[in-house]
């Protein structure tokens, strides 16, 4: 069994191994010929960046979202 990180570490691994074994030969030549008509300068890769595990707080009070309407008001 894997934790929770070690999955999306090897989801990711995946995904760029994947990535890089297809080559995307359409996509590969759409963009060269983007950057080669000068339509682009460079076309950047989605990044592959752990995604942090985020927690819900508990508030007291009203919620935030009331606050936020009174105060465009």
């Amino acid at each position: 069994m894997l934790e929770p990180e070690e999955l999306q570490e090897l989801n990711q691994t995946i995904q760029k191994y994947l990535i890089n074994k297809k080559g995307l030969d359409g996509l590969d030549a759409f963009h060269k010929s983007l950057i080669n008509s000068g339509i682009i300068k460079q076309v950047k890769l989605p990044s592959y960046k752990p995604i942090t595990e985020r927690r819900l707080i508990q508030i007291e009070g009203k919620p935030i979202s009331e606050t936020i309407i009174e105060e465009r008001r």
